[in-house]
């Protein structure tokens, strides 16, 4: 067309329009450029009185505040805001275009003041949306919008004057633009969009749960206005997932962050969004940032795998060149971070540095995301110098960190936490050069943190203990009081925060209890912080996660019980160390039972509240048995992704509905103490009359032995002087070694008559048992007996007294049962002042006594499981002999049995067997799965029965189990004071009682020991199996076998394993 052609300002302004709308999808720069210059000459070609003069000069003002938006050129937007106010100014009053004419002059004012905070630019950009809003009649279609617009300056204003009026002001607004949106209105869902966010701003300033209510309600509206099959559908979904997820960083909820996982994978379920759909990318990298966040709550491996798989698609499905690929870049790089913090792998971290490095590169100077680029990437910088521990890489870290703060407007909400990372990366130079300044710093930006987050934010807990530790790390160096006693008070109230990730508040309820108990060892506040530590324990293992994944969460953590114990000695509260092992300690055995506990008496005084509470606790049992996605094997589909994820929601609700109905019970009238954690006083009228509980807390300070008995009002405290934990380790290592040097751990070929499912070498071995058990006698057993003032006189084993042994740490894989001086003239033995059994903890036997059961006389017998030759696993022909002798002498005694053998031991008809006998006996190979413990089990024709499946029946008639199997009463180290082992796991079945091994037992003494044992109980008298004799009958025919063996490391090897836990 001819330049003097009349239409051509028109073309070009139309083509520059195009342009544009060609940049907003691309952001290629270069047409946004073509577009402002084309919009120009059409501005520039049209006669100062021209009509249509004041449209060009809007379009062109809209291009240049795009620009603006890219470059941040100052020079752009004051352009553009000059454009706009001459479109305003050229405008008649009363033209119809004069309120969009306002409407963008107010956007263009308002994306200047988001660049320069100039206040008057704020003000006049409301005054020109205000206007714009004045204008415009009621129930004209564009009111909406300028009132849509109106809002989100006003929330502009309250970010800035912090006025919680403006907010208000801004909703208001807001609710009005959707007020007035007639029904199918293309721009409804956006006006949601922001209303929803409005709220969102509010919640976050006040924490009121009716405002991220409202906020989540605005993105469901969006949502069910959306009919199935909309193609925005799925972003809309993605928007309420957000909404979710912001609920769950301010309160912690895990049922929150499971429902916008659920919306969110909806969201980018292949029958929504197409493959190549353009915002697949963002729906994908917001499904990724969920599952990280949870991540981070749960430590759930599953969930960062998703997390790193959906960010690295949604990077692949960005363009180069797209707007947006800086944040993606973003969100891959930050995942990375924290999957190097779980593997340590160095190529996970150098990749997330790069990664992160170009975010960086590609983020305008300017732009709202570079801080939290620059943030993410100090923080890899710093991972990867814990890696390298090249100084210039932590000076490169603090640089960013610093820079990332210096961009963060006052205001912002993620402002404390990159004060926190400068904070925490300054104190690391502290401790690599001791430069007191550098703590100094440390200390200032922590204190920052604090001083800008609002009262009861999640993240509060995470400030206090920053600071707390940076204030002890100044301590550690200048010996300051003044820093002791604030690093105390911050950990004291991060601890004692409402609400805050509960690894955080433990470990500064720790460090509040420990620097106590180290500096100020007569404060009464000791007691109290190592109980709020204890207490957080169970916390971080909660009902809403997995049994296998509550069991990770405790590696670690569970053996603190044993120090606040061996605190509570020290202060001469030996009830209160009694409470707190039971806290802290076999938590997920404790979990178990309280979904298990029996409800008669509730039931009888409400039986609806009752039928729901064994309904929620059924299903959560359930729920708590899946097994989460493990690091390696095949990619699971979409469908299959979402059905899990569905099943982890509904186990999250179940544990939240489980803590609900609880409290219902517990405001029941006679109810209040109801799966309450007791006090010591109310397990004493349940203590067992027939013997004595001995507990031994091992701490790095001291050892002693607390031992509970019948009538005494607390208990017997007997300290351990000449033991210590470096003992007890060292005790347990040299164990280890010798039953691996010997054969004793292993299942390898046998020798036919020597050891089940082991090969003996033949060697001594030196003395390394008889020193175990010479060692643990001395300075162990023999202490705690004396001061029982027990003696050896008794001959007939039923007028010894029992002794319930409950060990932690070391302890707990050492054979107390056996401890003694073995010398063929002067043995002096704990057989000869005892009968020993095992109790994993205090309750699990006092419950049993509190709740005595009457067995049902038709399932009275023994079960009885021969597997001679598994398939897979080495022969071991004596469980034959073993299992038919018993089966002789109970039909001599016309006592109900089953026996089955070989093929038809198959893992389904053990079960049943088990279900419908009192008593089992396992003749077979048995396995401790050291990476997945409740896979432990026993190995049957067609497979494992594994302690997993077991614990899933609660067997009402359990009464004896005796498991004449290799190691079923060995746990996981890493795990000691949870007792995963198969003996507790019988016992949490609900047998009263388990016959169990330390380690792999003789095919020729077993079949001995087991008939021995049966002979004594049906001896005794009465009809069936009575369990309750077990102990004795154990050590009677261990007595038999000892007697006519010797005691060298052979023969004590072939007796020793054998142990007895329960009643």
């Amino acid at each position: 067309m001819p330049s003097g052609n009349v239409d051509f300002p028109s073309c070009l302004s139309n083509l520059g329009i195009s342009l544009r709308c060609r940049y907003e999808q691309t952001a290629e720069l270069s047409d946004i450029s073509e577009a402002i210059a084309l919009q120009r000459k059409a501005a520039e070609l049209v006669p100062p009185d021209h009509a249509h003069l004041c449209t060009r000069l809007n379009q062109l003002g809209i291009s240049l505040t795009h620009l603006f938006k890219r470059t941040g050129e100052p020079s752009d937007i004051a352009e553009a805001i000059a454009a706009h106010q001459k479109s305003v100014k050229l405008t008649p009053s009363g033209h119809a275009d004069l309120p969009t004419n306002l409407s963008n002059l107010g956007n263009s004012l308002l994306s200047s003041f988001e660049k320069t905070g100039d206040l008057s630019e704020l003000a006049d950009a409301i005054t020109a949306h205000q206007r714009a809003v004045d204008l415009t009649p009621p129930g004209h279609a564009e009111l909406p919008g300028w009132l849509n617009n109106l809002g989100l300056s006003i929330l502009s204003r309250s970010k800035q004057t912090g006025k919680l009026s403006d907010i208000t002001e801004a909703i208001a607004t807001l609710q009005r633009a959707v007020s007035l949106s007639p029904p199918g209105d293309f721009c409804l869902f956006a006006y949601l969009d922001n209303l929803g966010m409005t709220f969102l701003h509010r919640f976050e300033r006040t924490e009121d749960l009716s405002d991220s209510v409202e906020a989540i309600d605005a993105y469901q509206r969006a949502v069910d206005l959306t009919p199935p099959g909309h193609a925005d559908l799925p972003s809309r979904l993605n928007s309420l997932g957000i909404a979710w997820r912001t609920r769950f960083e301010q309160s912690g909820n895990l049922s929150d962050i499971a429902e916008a996982i659920a919306l969110q994978q909806k969201a980018r379920a292949v029958d929504l969004t197409p493959p190549d759909h353009a915002d697949l990318p963002t729906l994908l990298s917001n499904l990724g940032g969920s599952f990280l966040c949870r991540f981070k709550r749960l430590g759930e491996w599953s969930d960062l795998t998703e997390a790193v798989a959906a960010q690295q698609r949604a990077l692949d499905l960005t363009p180069q060149g797209r707007a947006d690929l800086p944040s993606k870049l973003n969100n891959l790089g930050l995942t990375l971070r924290c999957r190097f913090e779980r593997t340590r792998e160095a190529s996970d971290i150098a990749e997330a540095i790069t990664t992160l490095q170009r975010a960086v590169e590609l983020t305008p100077s300017g732009h709202a995301d570079l801080p939290t680029h620059l943030s993410n990437l100090g923080s890899s910088l710093f991972s990867g110098y814990e890696q390298t521990d090249e100084l210039s890489e932590l000076e490169e870290a603090i640089s960013t960190h610093q820079r990332a703060v210096d961009l963060t407007p006052l205001g912002d909400a993620d402002l404390p936490f990159r004060l926190s990372n400068l904070g925490f990366s300054s104190r690391r130079r502290f401790q690599r050069t001791g430069n007191l300044s550098e703590i100094a710093e440390a200390i200032e930006a922590h204190q920052s943190a604090i001083d800008i987050t609002p009262p009861g934010h999640a993240g509060l807990s995470t400030h206090y203990s920053s600071l707390g530790n940076s204030l002890w790390h100044r301590f550690s160096k200048t010996s300051s009081p003044d820093d002791l006693n604030q690093a105390i008070a911050h950990f004291k109230l991060a601890a004692n925060c409402a609400i805050g990730p509960p690894s955080d508040k433990f470990d500064a309820a720790r460090l509040w209890a420990l620097l106590l108990y180290i500096h100020f060892p007569a404060s009464p506040d000791i007691l109290i912080a190592f109980e709020t530590a204890v207490r957080l324990v169970s916390v971080l293992a909660g009902m809403e996660m997995t049994v296998q994944h509550r069991h990770t969460m405790l590696r670690n953590i569970s053996a603190f019980s044993l120090q606040a114990a061996g605190a509570a000695c020290s202060f001469r509260r030996p009830d209160k160390a009694i409470e707190w092992l039971e806290l802290g300690r076999c938590l997920v055995w404790h979990q178990l039972k309280d979904l298990r506990t029996p409800l008669d008496d509730l039931r009888a005084c409400n039986p609806a509240l009752a039928q729901r509470v064994s309904e929620i606790s059924g299903a959560l049992e359930n729920a708590s048995s899946r097994t989460g996605r493990s690091r390696t094997g095949t990619p699971a589909s979409a469908s299959e992704e979402t059905s899990a994820e569905e099943e982890a929601r509904s186990h999250v609700l179940l544990a939240q509905e489980w803590d609900t109905v609880l409290d219902i019970v517990r405001s029941t009238p006679d109810f209040a103490d109801f799966l309450q954690t007791q006090p010591y006083s109310k397990l004493l009228p349940y203590l067992p009359a027939s013997g004595h509980i001995v507990v031994i807390n091992i701490d790095e300070d001291r050892c002693d032995a607390l031992v509970l008995i019948a009538g005494r009002d607390e208990p017997l405290h007997i300290a351990l002087p000449d033991f210590s934990l470096e003992r007890a380790e060292k005790l347990r290592k040299s164990m280890t070694a010798y039953l691996g040097s010997s054969g004793l751990r292993t299942e390898a070929v046998i020798e036919q008559d020597e050891e089940r499912g082991i090969v003996l070498d033949g060697s001594r071995q030196g003395k390394v048992l008889r020193n175990v058990l010479a060692t643990l006698w001395k300075k162990v057993v023999k202490p705690i007996l004396e001061a029982l003032e027990f003696s050896s006189e008794g001959e007939d084993v039923e007028e010894l007294p029992r002794i319930w042994w409950c060990p932690t740490g070391p302890l707990a894989f050492l054979p107390l049962h056996a401890a003694g001086i073995y010398e063929d003239r002067d043995s002096d033995t704990i057989f000869d002042y005892a009968v020993s059994s095992y109790t994993p903890t205090v309750a699990s036997l006092t419950d049993r006594i509190k709740n005595t059961r009457v067995m049902a006389h038709e399932t009275s017998g023994l079960f009885m499981v021969s597997q001679p030759n598994t398939p897979h696993l080495p022969s071991i022909p004596a469980t034959t002999d073993e299992v038919q002798a018993i089966q002789a002498q109970l039909m001599s005694c016309g006592v109900r049995e089953l026996m089955l053998e070989g093929k038809a031991a198959t893992v389904e008809l053990g079960l049943e067997g088990m279900e419908n006998y009192t008593s089992v006996h396992f003749a077979c190979h048995a396995t401790q799965d050291r990476d997945k413990p409740l896979q432990s089990g026993f190995h049957f024709h067609d497979g494992r029965l594994s302690l997993s499946t077991i614990i899933k029946k609660d067997l009402k008639n359990g009464d004896l189990a005796f498991l004449s199997a290799c190691q079923t009463s060995t746990g996981e180290e890493t795990l000691s004071e949870e007792a995963v082992h198969l003996a507790a796991g019988m016992l949490a079945a609900g047998y009263r009682g388990v016959v169990a091994t330390m380690w792999s037992i003789g095919d020729k003494y077993g079949p001995e020991v087991a008939s021995n044992f049966y002979k004594y109980l049906l001896d005794r008298g009465g009809p069936g199996i009575d369990g309750s004799g077990a102990s004795y009958a154990l050590h009677h025919a261990i007595g038999k076998l000892r007697r006519r063996l010797d005691n060298s490391e052979r023969s004590l090897r072939t007796w020793v394993p054998y142990v007895h836990f329960g009643l």
